[in-house]
Parts: structure tokens; sequence; C-alpha cells
């Protein structure tokens, strides 16, 4: 079992930054690949980024490609998303994820972090 703990999102107007950031309760944290999907009102979830294990490999939806970057600390079981130009559409909860396969992009991880608001005013 891993236990995933989100901080960060809030409100930010267009062309704003924020930073997410989840701490991972698991040993090793390392092993697994980190994620960050979201999930806007009425729309599916989504891939947003991915990490693997060792920092070596990681992906982007394209819609955020450019703009968001994730990052992570393995010595203190931290991943965080850094989240730049933000835009309207970018409105949605984040869910930080973890899961054991270092397959980019994440189809359905195992763990999932408790979610939180992202809204991007206009």
């Amino acid at each position: 079992q891993v236990q995933l703990i989100q901080s960060g999102g809030g409100l930010v107007q267009t062309g704003g930054s924020l930073r997410l950031s989840c701490v991972g309760a698991a040993r090793p944290f390392s092993v697994y690949t980190m994620g960050w999907f979201r999930q806007a009102p009425g729309k599916e979830r989504e891939f947003v980024a991915g990490i693997t294990k060792s920092g070596d490999n990681i992906d982007y939806a394209d819609s955020v490609k450019g703009r968001f970057t994730i990052s992570r600390d393995n010595t203190k079981n931290f991943v965080h998303l850094q989240m730049n130009s933000l835009k309207p559409e970018d409105t949605a909860v984040y869910y930080c994820t973890a899961d054991l396969s270092p397959i980019l992009p994440m189809r359905d991880p195992l763990y999932w972090g408790q979610g939180t608001q992202v809204t991007v005013s206009s």
C-alpha cells in the first residue's frame, strides 16, 4: 500500500503559475513510477505527466508540454508538478499517482492521492 499526500493547488489567473507537490509514504519510494492525472468537470480523467523511478524517462500530455515540469526527489519521497503559463482549460482536480510499471504514459496507476483543485480564471 502506498499513501500519497498532495499539497498545493488553488486559484490563479491566466498566465500564472502553481506548484503541486506529493509525498509518498512508501518504502522504497524510488521503485515507483510517479505521475499526475487531472479530471475536469464533465470530462474523463487524463494523464498529465509521468516520471520513471530514476527520473531518466519523462512524458507529458501534448496539452501541457513546454508549460508543465515534473520532477522527483527520491531522498525525500517527493514528486512535484510545476505548472507555468496556466490556461483556463487547465482547471481540474489534479491527482498524484504511483505505479510499479515503468511504461509512460501511465494508464491505470495503482495508487492515487486525494486530489487537489486547480482553478485558472480568465
